[in-house]
């Protein structure tokens, strides 16, 4: 949730800036002693106390500390210590951001539609829309005890049987969620499922027009592919997460357990294939590619890393599902091509200097198997 490389792989995310912040540590983990500071970056908790004495004063009980526990460009996360409880805050970046894109109100909404289904989601506490307050609007959320996993230092500890128990969690939780009826927890208006699917080639095939800086073989054969084979859409109006991967859950693995979904910063109603797609993309294709090897977008997830195949992925979420996984193949073509895309993206910026943090001088590699993945899937029948 806050390596700089993987908060760089988020649609429509830029290279995230150092914070200060440990990129291993997450909302649920142990957060340690440092980092804790008065008055931390993005939060005035002077303000923030007097706004929860008026709004919540079960959690102005006692001398309120915070740290910044993820940074970046992608949404600002803290740990707030209310007296003896902790609870977790949620704010966009600092500076000029599009609000669209870090909608606070939207994350909100989404994990509070959830807490009463079977998707794992922190507890909505508060919503703050008044910049005023810190400066940015902002959310609280329960802390959950868990731990984000994204390398193969976290996951080559838990042997054959816990990896094996981690995806099959993994992907049930996906299957929980695309069984969620939209309307039934109030979000039937969520988003515009009508066009979803072209919307997204046509957003993407823009991006890659900004992302060109040198020659990429297949990558415009591989929009046209996607572009001239939308499919229909018979899964259509199912909510989304739109970025599901291993490392925007918090789990336990003793037992293991999914036991949050984070990042909703993407959510919409859409084709749930998209998710799936996306998932396949980073397992099968970076996770299994040995350009995967030490990178942190990939290297600790997927089959290289010990957990098993994308096809068994599948079937396990076939298996609870009631979604026709049938045009899948298409959704993982569009998978490589958006991450192709974003990561040519990144590889530019990090040959103009332009990137800071460690991670992003392999993400240029990644782009030919993806583009190559992405043919023989947009290929199959």
């Amino acid at each position: 949730m806050s390596d700089p490389a993987v908060d760089a792989l988020r649609p429509g995310a830029t290279p995230a800036t150092p914070t200060g912040a440990d990129p291993s540590r997450s909302a649920a983990t142990d957060p340690g002693d440092s980092g804790e500071a008065a008055t931390p970056a993005g939060l005035d908790l002077d303000r923030l106390a007097r706004y929860l004495a008026a709004h919540r004063p079960d959690l102005a009980g006692g001398p309120l500390r915070a740290q910044l526990i993820a940074g970046g460009k992608s949404n600002l996360t803290y740990l707030l210590r209310v007296g003896e409880r902790e609870v977790v805050l949620r704010r966009p970046p600092l500076g000029h951001v599009l609000a669209t894109a870090h909608d606070m109100g939207r994350e909100f909404r989404v994990i509070s539609a959830l807490a009463p289904t079977d998707v794992p989601v922190p507890g909505a506490l508060l919503l703050c829309a008044d910049p005023e307050v810190i400066g940015a609007p902002f959310y609280l959320m329960e802390r959950v005890a868990g731990e984000v996993l994204r390398t193969r230092a976290q996951t080559d500890p838990l042997g054959d049987e816990r990896r094996r128990e981690l995806a099959m969690s993994m992907m049930d939780t996906l299957a929980a969620l695309h069984r969620v009826e939209p309307a039934s927890v109030g979000l039937g208006d969520f988003g515009r499922p009508e066009g979803y699917l072209a919307r997204q080639v046509r957003r993407w095939a823009g991006q890659l027009d900004r992302s060109r800086s040198r020659p990429l073989p297949g990558i415009d054969e591989l929009r046209d592919r996607l572009a001239a084979t939308v499919p229909e859409g018979a899964n259509a109006g199912r909510i989304v997460h739109g970025d599901y991967r291993l490392d925007n859950l918090l789990a336990t693995v003793d037992p293991v357990a999914v036991r949050a979904v984070l990042d909703w910063e993407m959510a919409t109603l859409g084709d749930p294939l998209a998710d799936l797609g996306l998932l396949l993309t980073y397992w099968d294709v970076l996770g299994g590619s040995e350009s995967a090897a030490g990178n942190p977008v990939a290297d600790g997830l997927g089959p290289r890393a010990g957990f098993p195949t994308g096809a068994e992925l599948i079937e396990r979420y076939a298996g609870r599902s009631d979604v026709d996984v049938g045009p899948l193949h298409w959704h993982i073509a569009l998978g490589c091509f958006k991450l192709a895309v974003i990561c040519e993206g990144i590889h530019y910026r990090h040959t103009l200097g332009q990137t800071l943090g460690e991670g992003f001088d392999r993400i240029g590699e990644m782009v030919a198997p993806l583009v190559a993945y992405g043919l023989t899937a947009a290929g199959e029948r």
